[in-house]
């Protein structure tokens, strides 16, 4: 049995090359009949954009969707057309990527970072009543790998505090909690459609929701304050041009069609993986089982325990799994309060109280997560076949191997 690693040239264990994006000539040709149009912005004089909204938000089983300039944006129009005020403290998970929170500065509010829990790295309920204050307005949980979040108890504290929901469900398109679509559940939920992302075009973004109200002056805000049966010069909110393309959004209906069998894929993938990596000393795939009924594996998580590796750290290990050729990286390298950029309040001109500080935030878990125990796989190789799984388990078993030999 070889146990040269790849990364001391020895043969790598996976020689597969996952595509992505996944296109075919009918992607091609929508394009081409949108560029050849010559309506490629938006306003929609093709009804295009209009289109996508309509067919994602019956996707979602919400009654609106408005499409934006990217994941980002929409969780800050969601959260501003909420009503907040400068101050307003709104709850988030460190372990997620910055945008969950630095919206929330942009839109002149208090990100109050609560920790995850350790099995699923998703926001911990438990630990959210004691952060809300007077001040507190929003929670934003994120379905983290396209894991749902414990949505029901995260609505319960909601509704006995008279909190809104946003869902930020960037990693979690086609994803359901007690087969209800995620993005769909809260007040509002926020996509993605960055080029890594499930369902993508480069770029862009989009928010679900049921309110009617809420939904008006999100739209609004991301086309320049304007409003329904207004003038196109008429401006009522101090609102910006945050809109997609026709061209995105034909791009996205054709993906649309996919969406389902390469979420069945990934989440048959995951399953099995799950089964191949259990019986490994040091390797702990998060659990499910939590009310998830669909997950949709934008990352394929597993804790990594350094003491079964003979002391490899843990971003040694994922350099060497990717040497193996597993799509593997490390993830994130320190919790979001631990970036610079709050660490000094790097905040430029937004309102933030100065007593706010979050140089004394420790979170156990997201830490943990961050510095010793989560290697991610990426969502395109989860689009791999069961051989591919039980390579990527033999790549582990490899390097396990190698080090303890």
């Amino acid at each position: 049995m070889n146990n040269t690693l790849a990364l001391h040239g020895g043969t790598k264990t996976v020689t597969t090359k996952f595509q992505w994006p996944i296109f075919d000539e009918g992607d091609v040709e929508a394009v081409t009949e949108v560029a050849r149009s010559g309506q490629w912005g938006n306003p929609d004089c093709s009804g295009l954009v209009e289109k996508f909204e309509k067919d994602f938000a019956a996707y979602c089983g919400s009654k609106y969707a408005m499409t934006c300039a990217n994941g980002s944006v929409a969780l800050r129009l969601a959260l501003m057309a909420m009503g907040v005020r400068p101050g307003d403290e709104v709850i988030v998970p460190p372990y997620t990527f910055i945008a969950t929170a630095s919206i929330v500065i942009e839109a002149n509010c208090v990100p109050v970072f609560v920790d995850i829990e350790p099995d699923t790295y998703n926001l911990d309920p438990e630990k959210i009543e004691a952060a809300i204050t007077a001040r507190t307005k929003a929670i934003i949980p994120v379905h983290f790998a396209g894991l749902a979040c414990n949505m029901d108890g995260i609505m319960a504290i909601a509704e006995k505090h008279g909190l809104r929901v946003i869902e930020d469900a960037a990693h979690a398109h086609g994803g359901a909690y007690k087969g209800k679509k995620l993005g769909s559940i809260g007040h509002a939920g926020c996509f993605s459609f960055q080029s890594s992302k499930n369902l993508n075009a480069g770029e862009g973004g989009l928010i679900v929701t049921d309110d009617e109200q809420l939904y008006d002056r999100m739209n609004s805000l991301r086309n320049v304050g304007r409003v329904k049966g207004g003038q196109w010069y008429e401006h009522h909110y101090l609102g910006c041009n945050y809109r997609i393309t026709q061209l995105q959004a034909t791009l996205l209906s054709k993906q649309l069609e996919r969406l389902d069998a390469q979420t069945q894929q990934r989440e048959a993938n995951g399953k099995y993986l799950s089964e191949l990596l259990a019986p490994i000393e040091g390797i702990s795939p998060l659990t499910t089982g939590h009310g998830e009924t669909t997950h949709t594996y934008h990352l394929y998580i597993f804790r990594y325990d350094k003491t079964k590796f003979n002391g490899l750290s843990k971003k040694e290990f994922a350099e060497t799994l990717a040497a193996e050729g597993v799509p593997a990286f490390m993830g994130y390298p320190k919790p979001i309060y631990e970036q610079p950029v709050f660490q000094k309040k790097n905040f430029m001109c937004y309102a933030i109280p100065e007593e706010v500080d979050y140089t004394n935030v420790h979170c156990e878990v997201a830490e943990r997560a961050c510095y010793e125990e989560a290697v991610w796989i990426l969502q395109h190789a989860m689009l791999g076949t069961h051989q591919d799984m039980e390579q990527f388990a033999e790549a582990i078993k490899k390097i396990q191997r190698a080090v303890t030999a």
